[in-house]
């Protein structure tokens, strides 16, 4: 192992926060830093990159090897803390990044790149002897905190959702405001696509792509419910969080209900409407409903904030609107408008779109409140 020693400047952020701007060359950047790209080892999240793009790897090079090539954005670097900073005689701000690096194999990088990738990429294949980069580095031990600041960085940009909604459960530092609102719900839907459950691997996720569901149909699920719904009670109004034990056990004993009684329709949203981003909506809001009756049906009970509706009792009350249903073919009979005309749709024509998640929410709670009668 030996050391390489760059000039740096040290930048004081916050009460414990330290940055470094540091100027490396291109082709030396791979040396110090690898990408953490995201997976899960054992259902654990592990990484927070997304692949890189070749196209756009190409455009950088392409670039990088022109006549007057110029790349002022630094690149951001997460050191652990075998890297540390020598401040010279009498000036603590200026000195230098002491790097470990090594050729031995089995050796770790000390740095993750969390902003430039694809930059790096591309210096790491151009035909160029040398190209300077500026390079924003910090230390940090925990991939938690390497995270936090990859999101911040990168939540301003065209990133996929599905990778920034499972990232956000495993960071610990506060998240701009719609990241933060998602974090929760984000952390349940993970935990019912990767425990035990009736959904168990059927959400798709950044690290889970051939899931059916729509990871933000069931974020948006557990969000409205926690809110005012079935989950409310589980809820600690100071945290916006809430027992996840209890909250799991509510949502999988409903969903293990509903595969019960529609079992022919528990498939891909391209064969059936019950998975779809509309069914999904419309049946937690009936799961609302049913957990309101079953909590009314116990009011006497002790505890009842802890009272978890069980699949019997679920499943009991939505062979209610089985007949109604029409999932995998038929036609919705949604009833008339008010000028007296029929909402007829067939199967496959209700989208995931507001007007549609509405008619269809309304339709499934009339037929349940009418035992199974369709609305006229």
């Amino acid at each position: 192992m030996r050391l390489i020693k760059l000039p740096a400047l040290k930048i004081k952020q916050g009460n414990q926060r330290q940055l470094f701007s540091i100027a490396v060359d291109g082709k030396q950047i791979s040396q110090v830093a690898a990408i953490s790209r995201i997976g899960r080892e054992d259902e654990n999240l592990s990484g927070y990159q997304r692949p890189e793009v070749q196209n756009h790897i190409r455009e950088i090079q392409a670039y990088i090897e022109s006549e007057n090539p110029m790349i002022p954005n630094p690149i951001i670097i997460a050191f652990d803390s075998r890297v540390s900073f020598e401040p010279l005689a009498g000036n603590q701000e200026m000195g230098h990044l002491l790097i470990p690096v090594s050729d031995e194999e089995g050796f770790e990088k000390p740095g993750f790149i969390v902003d430039g990738q694809q930059r790096t990429a591309a210096l790491r294949e151009a035909e160029v002897d040398n190209f300077v980069m500026p390079v924003s580095a910090f230390i940090a031990d925990s991939e938690a905190d390497q995270r936090e600041q990859f999101m911040l960085v990168n939540s301003t940009k065209p990133l996929p959702k599905a990778l920034l909604y499972e990232l956000a459960p495993h960071t610990d530092g506060r998240l701009p405001t719609d990241l933060q609102l998602r974090k929760f719900p984000s952390k349940i839907t993970q935990r019912l696509n990767y425990e035990p459950g009736p959904l168990y691997k059927l959400i798709k996720t950044a690290t889970n792509p051939d899931g059916w569901i729509a990871d933000n149909s069931i974020i948006k699920l557990v969000d409205s419910s926690l809110r005012d719904g079935a989950l409310y009670n589980f809820r600690d109004p100071d945290t916006g969080e809430g027992n996840e034990d209890l909250i799991l056990e509510t949502l999988n004993n409903f969903w293990t209900a509903v595969q019960a009684v529609f079992p022919e329709a528990w498939d891909t949203p391209k064969k059936s409407r019950l998975l779809h981003g509309a069914g999904v909506a419309a049946l937690g809001s009936l799961m609302d409903t049913l957990h309101d009756e079953y909590l009314f049906k116990h009011r006497d009970e002790e505890n009842l904030e802890e009272l978890v509706t069980s699949v019997k009792y679920f499943q009991h009350e939505l062979e209610v609107i089985q007949e109604a249903c029409a999932w995998t073919k038929g036609v919705w009979r949604f009833g008339t408008d008010v000028e007296g005309v029929s909402i007829n749709r067939k199967w496959n024509e209700v989208q995931n779109v507001s007007r549609d998640i509405v008619l269809l929410t309304d339709f499934l709670q009339s037929v349940y409140r009418n035992d199974g009668d369709l609305p006229s």
